[in-house]
């Protein structure tokens, strides 16, 4: 099946972590440059920061027939952290093609028994992808540096015709040429509007679909004449300007989505299981990993990464130390010597692209019984930390080439200006 969804973080966290990640998702508003990995998407997403961020108000801002939000990765559970990311805005890959992608979840519960596949999507397409596509079209250049608009949206499904009321969800993802996305509110009439479509990737729970406007049932698939025959897009083995080899596999994917996915990493999972329990068992204590928790694959931005879960032995004493210089020791005094021996363990597998260490810190303050904790994460790009043990580059280069969070915060750091 044709997977629509987006990536799925499911590390654990502390609360205060999940809490804090709120904070700076909301306040950031929009996917920022510095998570996307990738130099054509990252250069784009860059130079049309201000749109984008305009274009995120305005969907905010605007009232749907049901409630509307944007999301970054629409199937992600409540309980987990990406949940929170209402970055919903972003450009990603689509089989060879650069698209500008809007995701979110729509708060409609569609009727299962009384309106059928097409009407529920054609209902979710007009309520919530033309609003959007108005918006985009006041927001975004028509000369935009990409080839296509995408929308993949979230709703709901009632189904009484059981003993129990059930409820479900489905997923409408709709791909347009770029001069398609900007033609399609011009149409003049239902005939041109649909024709627009008929030559559109649309895909309702990861399946091609062809969406009829204003009938109960679909259009026959094999009568459609997409803009691009699919088969071309997926047997091309070229790669966009600036984009990584990597971009390649998802490239060959009929899906919106990143380069990376949750089914490569739970595969990656599967394949390096025993070794990471063997880590947990055998040496567990001498890497000082927090008990219960073995490194796990997991996607961040883009791409996949071990995540390496640490407990940091020493207290900090909270009125004496800042973040900065308790972020500064941990890599310097208790990461850093740890590096060479714990990455000779870890798999050796081409297929991730960084480390996320979560270093768990215990924060003392006198009178404090509680012991109040924070953590502070290090996703350093895999080549980087061979380079640094390999004495290529120092502490200092493995910061700057790395994403430093305390307690789900960016922050920059300087190891020398805060020891």
């Amino acid at each position: 099946m044709r997977c629509a969804a987006w990536f799925l973080r499911t590390a654990l966290r502390p609360i205060m972590v999940s809490l804090l990640f709120v904070v700076t998702a909301s306040a950031l508003g929009q996917v920022s440059p510095a998570e996307i990995l990738n130099p054509r998407l990252k250069a784009d997403e860059a130079k049309y920061l201000p749109q984008l961020q305009s274009l995120q108000q305005s969907i905010t801002a605007t009232k749907f027939p049901f409630p509307f939000r944007l999301a970054r990765y629409v199937n992600a559970q409540p309980r987990q952290r990406t949940a929170s990311d209402s970055n919903g805005i972003e450009f990603v890959y689509f089989e060879g093609r650069e698209v500008l992608k809007i995701s979110g979840i729509y708060k409609a519960a569609f009727n299962a028994t009384l309106l059928t596949k097409n009407e529920r999507a054609s209902r979710t397409f007009q309520e919530v992808v033309v609003p959007i596509l108005q918006l985009v079209k006041q927001q975004i250049p028509e000369n935009i540096d990409c080839d296509g608009i995408g929308f993949e949206i979230i709703y709901n499904t009632r189904d009484a015709n059981k003993a129990y009321d059930y409820e479900g969800q489905e997923s409408l993802t709709v791909v347009f040429d770029r001069k398609d996305a900007f033609a399609y509110l011009n149409a003049s009439g239902d005939a041109q509007q649909q024709e627009i479509l008929n030559r559109s990737d649309i895909f309702v729970d990861g399946k091609d679909f062809g969406l009829a406007l204003g009938q109960r049932g679909p259009l026959d698939l094999q009568a459609l004449e997409r803009s691009v025959p699919r088969q071309v897009r997926e047997s091309s083995s070229s790669i966009p300007a600036g984009a990584a080899p990597a971009d390649s596999v998802a490239e060959s994917r009929p899906a919106l989505k990143s380069s990376a996915t949750p089914a490569d990493a739970m595969r990656l999972q599967a394949q390096s299981q025993a070794q990471l329990n063997a880590i947990m068992k055998e040496d567990g204590a001498k890497f000082h990993l927090l008990e219960g928790t073995p490194p796990s694959f997991e996607i961040y931005g883009d791409q996949t990464v071990l995540h390496v879960t640490l407990q940091n032995p020493l207290p900090f004493h909270r009125d004496t130390t800042s973040i900065y210089k308790r972020a500064a020791q941990d890599f310097d005094l208790f990461l850093a010597p740890e590096l060479k021996g714990l990455l000779g363990r870890l798999p050796a597998n081409a297929e991730y692209g960084a480390l996320d260490f979560s270093v768990l810190n215990r924060l003392d303050h006198p009178g404090d019984e509680k012991n109040p904790s924070e953590t502070v994460d290090y996703i350093c790009p895999l080549k980087s930390v061979q380079s640094f043990i390999e004495n290529k580059i120092t502490s200092q280069d493995l910061i700057d080439q790395s994403i430093v969070l305390v307690n789900g915060v960016r922050i920059a750091l300087n190891l020398q200006l805060v020891e």
